[in-house]
């Protein structure tokens, strides 16, 4: 925002908030689709490693092959700009936008196309406020046998019910996370997340929300964030710098 301008209204950045989250389901070219297609690749070979018997001799080669690769991408200069944001609910409205206008969380550990630790789960809003998520959990995730493992589901629940109260116009971060699992969760099942903004009080944002396979209900969550102050986002930005591989 340049100097002297006024800030955006409230129901302005809720629109802009929605078109940042919605943005992560547009197609992209160039780089940013070459990551995509990297963390893809990377997410069957998980999938692969977490499901296949294959012998020592085929599981040795793949880690050379992995090593390899690794020490090539050390090459290359690392990527400063805290750009595709990893926790959407974050976001400044002035950083991190890619060229076409657009915030992509392509790093996020739950949403992030380009994270091959993420599933991902695909965001989306409707006019009313409600967010959902839709994911299929793969091998990696399980706990008991065949379900997904507890602590991604209330981490998925973070990101969803977080991307529900960026719609306030001044989101923050978690304050309290509750969850109830009603009934497992199924791997390789699709699932959906609802989550929407219940109330707001001062710096409180309480958000619902649920998770369903099919119709069956498998877990709800509320939780609590905080709208963060101002010069919040600035100071984890500088904190950030320091934290980087090689920067001490």
């Amino acid at each position: 925002m340049s100097e002297g301008e006024a800030p955006p209204s409230e129901e302005a950045r809720k629109k802009l908030f929605r078109l940042r989250w919605d943005a992560t389901l547009r197609p992209v070219s160039g780089v940013w689709a070459a990551r995509r297609r990297l963390g893809d690749a990377m997410r069957r070979v998980i999938e692969r490693l977490i499901t296949s018997d294959a012998p020592e001799t085929e599981l040795s080669l793949a880690a050379d092959r992995l090593d390899e690769y690794a020490d090539r991408l050390s090459t290359h200069p690392q990527r400063e700009r805290y750009l595709g944001f990893a926790e959407a609910a974050i976001a400044d409205l002035e950083e991190g936008v890619l060229p076409d206008g657009s915030g992509h969380f392509d790093f996020s550990p739950l949403i992030g196309r380009s994270n091959p630790l993420a599933p991902p789960i695909e965001m989306h809003s409707d006019e009313d406020g409600t967010v959902f998520g839709r994911v299929r959990f793969g091998s990696a995730y399980e706990g008991p046998p065949g379900c997904v493992h507890g602590g991604y589901i209330a981490a998925a629940f973070d990101e969803v019910l977080g991307c529900a109260e960026t719609f306030s116009g001044n989101p923050g971060m978690t304050g309290t996370l509750t969850v109830r699992y009603r009934t497992p969760t199924p791997l390789h099942t699709d699932v959906t997340f609802r989550a929407k903004i219940e109330r707001i009080e001062g710096r409180k944002i309480f958000v619902a929300g649920t998770l369903h396979a099919g119709d069956v209900l498998c877990a709800e969550s509320e939780g609590i964030f905080i709208s963060s102050k101002p010069g919040a986002y600035a100071r984890l930005l500088e904190q950030r710098e320091g934290r980087q591989p090689g920067s001490g």
